[in-house]
């Protein structure tokens, strides 16, 4: 079941002395996370915070309303913020990666299942998914149009057609 309320970042510290702090953010970009004006403080969405953001580096300064002084920012450090799914549109093929965490993998050809995806990893060029087998066995399989043949988040499936030599010993 798809959530509706996606971790995006954590508070790592404060900025300056009028209550600003620094967001590490787990989305795409720290632009990313600047979009938006509102995000949660837990994951059902029942603590909202209306804020103003930039990007400074690989983080987000964030201005949260109603905090005011260094003192009331520090108190939120380590605290994970949420986006609502409702607030972002994505494109075509481009998925939450908490979306795509145990997904079922299977190949295309045969119906084999290979294991369930563990993580994404960001290689620059393509993403690399993880996949862990049963027997707890890691691959890491390219995402690439070759070998992803399609994704179905709704069924938790994704059918694959693996390259040689990633799931068996061919060269």
């Amino acid at each position: 079941m798809k959530k509706q309320f996606l971790e995006s970042g954590k508070i790592v510290g404060t900025h300056g002395i009028k209550g600003e702090v620094r967001i590490d953010p787990w989305c795409d970009s720290p632009e990313f996370l600047c979009a938006f004006k509102k995000l949660y403080l837990n994951g059902d969405g029942t603590e909202s915070i209306e804020v103003r953001s930039r990007p400074h580096k690989n983080i987000a300064l964030v201005k949260i309303r109603g905090i005011d002084t260094i003192e009331q920012a520090e108190r939120l450090r380590g605290k994970v913020v949420y986006i609502n799914r409702d607030d972002v549109r994505l494109g075509d093929g481009v998925n939450f990666v908490q979306d795509l965490i145990g997904l079922e993998v299977i190949d295309c050809d045969n119906g084999e299942i290979y294991g369930k995806i563990t993580d994404v990893l960001r290689t620059g060029a393509n993403d690399v998914y993880e996949i862990t087998d049963g027997a707890g066995k890691k691959f890491l399989i390219p995402v690439i149009d070759d070998v992803i043949i399609s994704r179905n988040i709704d069924e938790g499936v994704v059918l694959i057609r693996p390259m040689k030599g990633i799931f068996d010993d061919e060269d």
